[in-house]
């Protein structure tokens, strides 16, 4: 009796983490979704993708290695992690290590999202409005639903906790200071490579992120239950579970 309770335990813990982190998977696809129609806004990209669209375009000139925004995205997000390395030293944890796996995740979705958004184009200030205030919102949404799934942080977030641990630092204070960091890395940027300000890669639509994104994750909280509702619930999954396998057995049996 014992060992069919611990199994079933096994069992519900297993759906209780698929299902958890497909969730997950939905929250980041809506957040890489928000920056993406910031950055094709043209009025300036959110705080996270302005340093890897600085080389991205830089890329695209010839200027430096052509890679994707969602690998430069991939990058920075790599460094965030280093960075939480050398501030933690011992104590950082190596379970931490997974923010890359997330961060390689949302950087896949920003190319994904490029690429369904291809066709989008924002050529009245009308447009770069709505583009902007439709990804910021997006963002914002995105970022409730990733709290509320309670997995590993963010790689952006990440490091402002360590750096508020350290420095016993409100961790609102210490994300401001690093979102200015990014920001003076992408300009930085901009002047290293093209020698002048690119508004469409800091602009104002990156100050309106800055402000909107987190009054927009705190304004949603407090109507994020039914969220939690679908977090705790994992409808059937199961049933989806042993169905898809019976299903690719029954395929493969045929095939044969």
């Amino acid at each position: 009796m014992d060992v069919f309770v611990e199994r079933k335990s096994i069992r519900e813990g297993v759906y209780c983490f698929i299902w958890q982190h497909f969730l997950l998977l939905v929250s980041l696809f809506v957040m890489t979704l928000g920056v993406v129609l910031c950055v094709r806004s043209g009025l300036g990209s959110s705080v996270i993708s302005s340093a890897p669209l600085a080389m991205t375009l830089a890329g695209e000139n010839g200027m430096a290695y052509p890679l994707s925004l969602g690998d430069y995205t991939n990058l920075l997000n790599a460094l965030l992690v280093a960075g939480q390395v050398v501030v933690l030293r011992r104590r950082f944890e190596i379970v931490q290590l997974l923010q890359l796996v997330i961060g390689c995740v949302f950087g896949l979705l920003i190319d994904l999202n490029m690429y369904l958004t291809s066709s989008l184009v924002c050529d009245t200030i009308a447009y770069k409005i709505i583009a902007q205030l439709t990804g910021c919102t997006a963002l914002g949404f995105g970022i409730a639903m990733e709290i509320r799934c309670g997995s590993i942080t963010m790689p952006g977030e990440g490091l402002p906790v360590a750096l508020s641990k350290v420095m016993g630092v409100p961790f609102a204070k210490a994300k401001i200071c690093v979102d200015i960091i990014l920001v003076v890395m992408a300009v930085s940027l901009c002047y290293l490579y093209f020698h002048e300000w690119l508004w469409n890669v800091v602009g104002f639509g990156t100050l309106f992120a800055m402000l909107y994104v987190g009054i927009v994750v705190k304004r949603l909280d407090p109507y994020m239950g039914w969220f939690g509702s679908l977090l705790g619930n994992r409808p059937g999954l199961h049933r989806v579970v042993y169905g898809l396998a019976r299903y690719i057995k029954s395929k493969g049996s045929g095939n044969s």
